[in-house]
Parts: structure tokens; C-alpha cells; sequence
């Protein structure tokens, strides 16, 4: 069965931000590039060429049917009709663009371009084909008692994270981890069985597919390419490239509304982030997401934040997604609680924790409307783009963080 079976197999957040994307930069041509942060692995020792090609070919002759698009139709548990009939109407016609795809030195060098509405829905199914490929290749020579323990191992695994969470029931999470799971059978045994085991913990899952096929919230709102792109396409000025996420955050809240108004703050810097929204958007939106940095740091930035603009920190709520175990929930959940609602997209760790060790991989914006994309974070070991143009930016933005931690996943 080939590894991607429908369109739906993708996070909730690129369904949302392509409705966006549909209405104001549809045109925008962009380009988005895979890059494997594990540096001490060689993908194309251990993934074929041939059998990447036909999962990724695969993609591009899947479509939404009727059944999909009805159930987006009743995705109202946000507003009133979130997606409009125009933009399912596109989704009903949606052919994925080309890819380009090459080995240099060991490794793929997979890029994705076209018209900004399109290529969008590249990165989350992309990313789960090479994970899932590359642990088919290392499980390949083993023997059936072999894979067999490896499955016990995770079930275990698994099982000792559900004790741990029902001794903290005020850790509140949602998965995050449909890009780098151990395949797709093993994301759909995950979240079946939080769903079943912890029903008011575990809040839901950004993985649309499965939150229909087990009537879940699916949960998301937006992601750093926002950002980056409507950066990018203003990139002629550093006037333009500055008042870009303002732009973005305006365009969203217009879009949305409060329901969805989580903002991720990291594409620039946090610090930034904090002196370009305003007295009324801290009022107004619901939260903020923080996927980079250290997290105790950004939550207690946020809450000064808040205080230095008259919100009562109490009233908002911090979603923290960045490489996230039970460990570090627990000391996050401790730290601010009473101070600001906390809750958790749990990603790699939830649905790739078998007993093999994870890849971080990414798939990046790397240029739009003919300009080079950027994105700083909180974590320089996050940063994406031309040295060059990171330097531009950490000087338009003000940009001075210095932190530097190895990704995790």
C-alpha cells in the first residue's frame, strides 16, 4: 500500500493557511527545499531512489473526493464555515506540482516549486514518505521477531507515557507528529489509543485524516511560512521585509478571527515578535505558539509581555510544540501553572518512539517571488536561508539572540 493515501494525510494548519494562501497569494511562485539536519546520516544509503520516486509520484495522483471535502465542509467547530466553497472547489482540482529530486554526496536533494496555492501541500506528505522509507530500509534485513520486538517496544513505550499522564491531568496535548512518525499505521495506533486512554487530555490531533476518521478536533493554525513568504515576496526593501509580519497577522485575524488566533512567534525572533504586535492584538488574540528557544524563557517573556500591556496573563494561553517528552511537559506544566494556560503539540516524540532513533528533517520555503526566504527563530540551529540574507534580516528585525542547541528532531 503506498504510503500516502489521501490528501487529508496532512497537518490541519496547511488547510488553513492554504485557504489564505488561495485568496490574497495564490500566483506567488515559490520553492521549497528538504533538508536532513541528522548529519551523520546518508538517506541514500538506506532509501531508494526508485521507491521514493513512486510514493512521491503516488502524491501527485491522489484528490480529494466528495467524503473528504464534506467533512471539511463540517469543520464549523471554530466558526460558522471556516472553509469557503471557492477554495474546496480548488481543493476538489488540486493536482500537486512537480518535484525535482537528485542524490548529491549521499543524500536527496528534494525540492518542490510552483504557484504558492499548490506547492503548499508538498512538505507534511513528503516528509512522512522519507521517514516512513527510511526506517522500511533499516528494518528491512531484520527478522520477523525482530520487527516484532520493535513493536512491543513501542507499545511499551507508549504505555509507560500513558501512566505518567494520568498522574499529571493537567498536562493538555494535542499530536503534532504526523512529518517524522514511524509510519502511518503506527501514527493511527497512537492516536487511537490516547484518544481512548486519556479522552480529557488528549485534545486532538493535527492530522486531518485521522481526526475525521475518529471524530477529533483537528487542530492548527498557522505555521513560519507565512511569515517568510510574505517577507520574501516584499524583499525588494527592508521597509517591505519589516512590515510584512504585521501584514500577516492582520490578514489572519481577518481571516479567522479569535478562534484561531494562536501566533507563532519565533520566525523572526520572539523579541521582535513582542514589539511589533500590538496593545490590541495582545488583548484581542487567544495565545501565542512557541517552537524554538528555551521554552521556560519564552513563557516567561510572554507573560511580561502580557502584563505590559494590561492583560492578565491567566487569560491566555501558550501552546508549546518544540521537540517536546514527558519530561520536559512536566516541568513546563509545573512552572506556569496558575500563571498562564499551558497546553502541548506533541510531535516527534508521541508518534516515533519505537526504539530507533528519529531523523530531524525539515522541508523549508527557500524562495518566493524570485526573493531568498528567511527564517531566524529562537534557536540559530533552526535558522533557514542564505548567510547572507540571515544576516539582512537579524538586522531589520533587531535580531540579537545568540542560543544554539543541536534540533532534537
Amino acid at each position: 500500500m503506498p504510503i500516502i493515501q489521501s490528501l487529508l494525510d496532512t497537518d490541519f494548519y496547511k488547510l488553513m493557511m492554504g485557504q489564505l494562501v488561495f485568496k490574497l497569494y495564490a500566483d506567488i511562485p515559490v520553492k521549497y527545499a528538504f533538508k536532513n539536519r541528522t548529519k551523520d546520516i546518508r538517506l541514500a544509503d538506506i532509501i531508494d531512489e526508485t521507491e521514493l520516486r513512486r510514493e512521491l509520484d503516488h502524491v501527485r495522483t491522489l484528490r480529494f473526493n466528495n467524503s473528504e471535502l464534506h467533512y471539511l465542509r463540517g469543520t464549523n467547530e471554530y466558526q460558522e464555515r471556516m472553509f469557503a466553497e471557492d477554495y474546496l472547489m480548488f481543493l476538489k482540482n488540486l493536482q500537486l506540482p512537480e518535484y525535482h529530486l537528485e542524490i548529491i554526496d549521499g543524500n536527496y536533494k528534494l525540492e518542490f516549486s510552483g504557484h504558492w496555492a499548490k506547492a503548499i501541500y508538498w512538505e507534511i506528505p513528503a516528509l512522512a514518505i522519507v521517514n516512513e522509507l527510511y526506517f522500511r530500509g533499516l528494518m528491512k534485513n531484520k527478522s520477523r521477531f525482530e520487527k516484532d520486538h520493535l513493536r512491543a517496544e513501542g507499545i511499551q513505550r507508549l504505555s509507560n507515557k500513558i501512566n505518567l499522564l494520568h498522574w499529571c491531568p493537567n498536562i493538555i496535548f494535542t499530536d503534532f507528529g504526523t512529518r517524522r512518525r514511524f509510519s502511518r499505521p503506527w501514527q493511527d495506533y497512537v492516536v487511537r489509543t490516547m484518544a481512548q486512554e486519556l479522552p480529557k487530555q488528549f485534545i486532538g490531533t493535527s492530522n486531518t485524516a485521522l481526526a475525521m476518521k475518529y471524530g477529533l478536533l483537528p487542530m492548527g493554525t498557522s505555521a513560519h511560512e507565512m511569515d517568510m513568504v510574505a517577507a520574501a515576496a516584499a524583499g525588494k526593501t527592508d521597509r517591505g521585509i519589516l512590515r510584512a509580519h504585521q501584514r500577516v497577522l492582520r490578514n489572519w485575524w481577518k481571516q479567522y478571527g479569535w478562534d484561531l488566533s494562536i501566533a507563532l512567534t519565533d520566525t523572526f525572533g520572539t523579541d521582535f515578535f513582542f514589539r511589533d504586535m500590538t496593545t490590541e492584538q495582545a488583548h484581542s488574540w487567544k495565545g501565542l505558539r512557541q517552537d524554538s528557544g528555551d521554552p521556560i524563557v519564552f513563557g516567561e517573556k510572554a507573560i511580561a509581555f502580557y502584563k505590559k500591556r494590561g492583560v492578565d496573563p491567566r487569560d491566555k494561553l501558550l501552546i508549546f510544540s518544540d521537540g517536546l517528552d514527558i519530561a520536559a511537559m512536566m516541568k513546563i506544566s509545573m512552572h506556569f501553572a496558575k500563571r498562564i494556560k499551558v497546553t502541548f503539540g506533541w510531535g516527534t516524540n508521541l508518534t516515533n518512539d519505537v526504539g530507533l532513533k528519529p531523523l530531524s528533517l525539515v522541508i523549508k520555503i527557500v524562495e518566493a517571488n524570485g526573493h531568498p526566504a528567511v527564517k531566524l527563530s529562537d534557536n540559530l540551529a533552526k535558522a533557514i536561508g542564505d548567510p547572507a540574507e540571515v544576516e539582512r534580516y537579524k538586522r531589520i528585525f533587531g535580531y540579537t539572540q545568540n542560543y544554539y542547541e543541536e534540533c532534537k528532531y
